[in-house]
């Protein structure tokens, strides 16, 4: 007899509150760096939030979804199914299902690739979508990493990299766009034959430099980023990924703060050391 956790009895739970009447027979759970997802496949994704600070965000972020599901965009993204609950620290939401799978690591198809990145930064910024993305923060994001990141690397890494970032800092400026912020990985359902299905995880949605999103694409490998964007989109996006990686640059993009910064060091630490013996 399996024994399960407090925890899984608890986003049971809260998905049974929001959903009532639809089986939980093949509920499975997932976790990310901000909820909990109870996913109910072919019904729904009732997205959990882990702290008290994601509860606040929580309706902003359904609202981002609504937004998008009328961009025109050729995919799907989850759409809000109820309102956003409270369930003590917590807040829930029940979004659509969006079926299709991840590909392998490795293995994107660079016109897919580029046809998506298009899609993405080619979305009519609305007024109210403006107003719902994450707003930029105050303080420059380069001087966010010089100031609080850097002075805390190893000896040998800290000169390299900050001339890495100062060489980000520096790019030409381009029109902001549409940037997804965490494209890859589970977050790109593909079908069967190919076709992109839908996008989600919208969390991290911001306005900037497209390049980004094509960075957090080489997930799949940097030859397919090359196939799928123009050359100089690909240059922009191999420098934003130098100095510590695009996925942690987003995270001082979006306008979230630094709020553990020994962790976040750490983490860059390991991108840069894996990324060394290459």
């Amino acid at each position: 007899m399996t024994t399960r956790s407090p925890v899984t009895d608890e986003l049971l739970e809260i998905a049974e509150a929001l959903l009532p009447g639809h089986s939980l027979d093949t509920a499975r759970i997932t976790a990310g760096n901000l909820h909990h997802v109870v996913l109910l496949p072919g019904t729904a994704a009732v997205r959990v939030t882990k702290h008290s600070s994601s509860a606040e965000e929580m309706p902003r972020r359904m609202e981002v979804l609504r937004e998008l599901a009328t961009a025109g965009l050729p995919f799907a993204v989850p759409e809000p199914l109820t309102p956003v609950t409270r369930f003590g620290e917590r807040a829930a939401a029940a979004v659509s299902w969006i079926d299709g799978e991840a590909w392998p690591e490795g293995q994107g198809d660079p016109g897919q690739t580029g046809r998506l990145l298009r899609a993405v930064r080619e979305v009519t910024v609305t007024p109210r979508l403006r107003r719902l993305l994450n707003a930029p923060r105050e303080q420059g994001w380069a001087d966010v990493l010089a100031e609080e990141v850097v002075p805390h690397l190893p000896d040998r890494w800290r000169e390299e990299c900050r001339g890495r970032l100062e060489e980000a800092r520096t790019l030409e400026a381009v029109p902001d766009a549409l940037v997804h912020g965490d494209l890859g990985a589970d977050n790109v359902h593909w079908g069967r034959d190919g076709r992109l299905v839908g996008v989600l995880d919208w969390d991290q949605a911001h306005l900037f430099d497209p390049a980004v999103d094509a960075a957090l694409m080489a997930w799949h490998g940097w030859d397919t980023v090359r196939k799928a964007v123009d050359p100089e989109t690909y240059r922009r996006a191999r420098v934003y990924d130098a100095p510590f990686g695009v996925g942690h640059l987003v995270g001082v993009l979006d306008g979230r703060p630094l709020v553990n910064v020994d962790k976040f060091v750490a983490s860059i630490v390991a991108w840069l050391e894996e990324n060394a013996q290459r």
